[in-house]
């Protein structure tokens, strides 16, 4: 049977766990029969958006485009699992309206958690003024007013983030139902 697809569209500040989550979510998705393409931000801004710097313009030139590779996917029946910050709302409200069967994930991190366990300390850089731009510190990052599911890296585990995020799915139809189990009534 043949299922429509959607867009999951992971969003929050860097180091929140966007890329782990969409990791963990495509196989789940596979499981129930569904055709998953990934795109994370970082590996399409090596990529697709080569060339582009940090600036609001460049930012929302890079995520236009990640909505455009999503759009293609989502209406010939792939589920495109978007992580990328995308910090602004305006952009990302666009997005979602040129996709328009679209789930809003936002995965919320406090910026005193995420300096703590930010591996390439790029938080402190930015908290010492050594990185200029940096979202969240001297950059804005707009959360989502109404997203369909939001998360909380630092109050919550993978694993509850995940249940949370597939639990919503299932609630506004996206995904197919899983296959019965096989019953050992005689």
């Amino acid at each position: 049977m043949e299922h429509k697809g959607f867009t999951v569209w992971f969003t929050g500040l860097s180091g929140a766990g966007k890329t782990t989550l969409a990791d963990r979510l495509a196989p789940i998705l596979r499981q129930r029969g569904l055709k998953v393409e990934l795109l994370d931000g970082d590996v399409v801004r090596t990529n697709l958006s080569k060339g582009l710097g940090f600036s609001k313009e460049d930012r929302d030139t890079n995520i236009r485009r990640i909505g455009f590779v999503c759009n293609l996917l989502t209406r010939n029946g792939v589920v495109a699992v978007a992580s990328a910050i995308s910090p602004y709302r305006d952009v990302r409200n666009e997005v979602r309206g040129n996709i328009g069967s679209f789930v809003e994930v936002y995965v919320e991190c406090p910026i005193p958690v995420l300096a703590e366990r930010d591996v390439k300390g790029l938080y402190k850089k930015a908290l010492a003024g050594e990185i200029k731009n940096f979202t969240g510190v001297d950059d804005p990052y707009e959360h989502p007013l109404k997203p369909e599911v939001a998360v909380n890296s630092s109050t919550e585990t993978v694993d509850q983030s995940l249940a949370k995020i597939v639990a919503a799915l299932d609630r506004l139809g996206y995904l197919p139902t899983p296959p019965p189990r096989a019953s050992h009534h005689p």
